[in-house]
């Protein structure tokens, strides 16, 4: 009895996201007719959009590998930056699957590329993801500072929620401190943190020996690359006559990027079309924002999948092939 109920909750798991996806696009389609998004599809300048949105997301490969390399040789040893790239492109074509399947392929290929354990590459692949969402949710910080009288109040409270959440987790990742260990002392149980506690895992190592300002390099390591998007899409939005404030874009681009983020659709779809009319609401139709962003996602997905597939080969060959011994280089 056990047997097929646990692959009936392991074929479920792997339905919702499917699911919640056709979920999403059916409000969505409920809400805007089809024959409204292709007519704004139609009347867009694709040339002008695509002779943007190509290079955005070719710069963002490369500069994603780049914070990638040198993340790598942080923590795990030297690393050439052109070893990483076919690591980084395979990732982005197991993505467009399942997120979380990207993220463990991309700890095992790095963990034979630079002969470490897979739980402490993968303990840095989550300490990216992590400082990848407080580096936009810094972004997002700006555009509200900056923005902050059309700003609703109750996102303010955000930033400083985050922030105790990262000096809480600093305080036990750096000193094994945390609210059980304080509560432990008060009542003379002892000040040493619990034994066997996350701590000691593998999967926190990076947390527990990055010092400080390498959480502050990483994320302004970051931000020229969200910077060139943020222009990229501020500019091709005029292709499909959309025209959103700066200001505005720079608040909640941030966001959208952080819900796209979320391993809960198929390919990212449903969630960034929904946060895209949500946020912008006030300065486009429902329909042309519904194009702008299914097109923007399509060629940033293509693009990113297209260069994959030029390192797929060599990545099959790394992780395939015989060990070799990672060669030092900043190139």
């Amino acid at each position: 009895m056990k047997q097929p109920r646990k692959r009936g909750i392991r074929l479920l798991q792997r339905l919702v996201p499917y699911l919640v996806t056709a979920a999403i696009f059916l409000f969505i389609f409920r809400r805007i007719p089809l024959e409204r998004l292709m007519s704004a599809l139609g009347e867009a300048d694709v040339g002008v959009f695509l002779a943007l949105m190509i290079p955005n997301s070719v710069i963002y490969f490369c500069w994603d590998t780049l914070v990638l390399t040198c993340v790598i040789r942080w923590f795990h040893g030297p690393i050439r930056y052109r070893d990483m790239l076919p690591a980084r492109a395979a990732s982005y074509v197991v993505a467009m699957f399942n997120t979380n399947l990207a993220r463990g392929a991309l700890a095992a290929y790095l963990s034979r590329r630079v002969r470490a354990p897979f739980l402490q590459l993968g303990s840095t692949v989550i300490f990216l993801v992590l400082t990848e969402y407080t580096h936009l949710l810094g972004w997002a910080t700006a555009g509200m500072v900056l923005g902050y009288e059309r700003i609703p109040e109750k996102l303010f409270w955000v930033p400083p929620a985050v922030a105790v959440f990262w000096l809480f987790f600093l305080l036990y990742a750096r000193a094994g401190l945390s609210p059980w260990t304080v509560v432990r002392r008060i009542i003379g149980l002892g000040s040493s943190s619990i034994a066997g506690g996350p701590r000691e895992w593998s999967l926190f190592r990076t947390f527990k020996i990055a010092p400080v300002a390498r959480y502050l390099q990483i994320v302004l390591l970051r931000a020229p690359m969200f910077f060139a998007s943020l222009c990229f899409h501020y500019v091709a939005a005029g292709a499909f006559g959309i025209h959103i404030p700066f200001l505005a874009l720079l608040t909640f681009l941030p966001v959208i990027f952080m819900l796209a983020a979320l391993p809960i659709t198929v390919a990212h779809l449903g969630t960034t079309q929904v946060a895209w009319i949500f946020f912008f609401g006030d300065y486009a139709d429902e329909p042309r924002l519904l194009a702008f962003s299914l097109a923007a996602h399509a060629t940033f997905m293509t693009t990113r999948a297209a260069l994959g597939l030029c390192f797929t080969a060599k990545a099959y060959r790394d992780l395939t092939g015989p060990e070799s011994t990672p060669e030092t280089g900043s190139i």
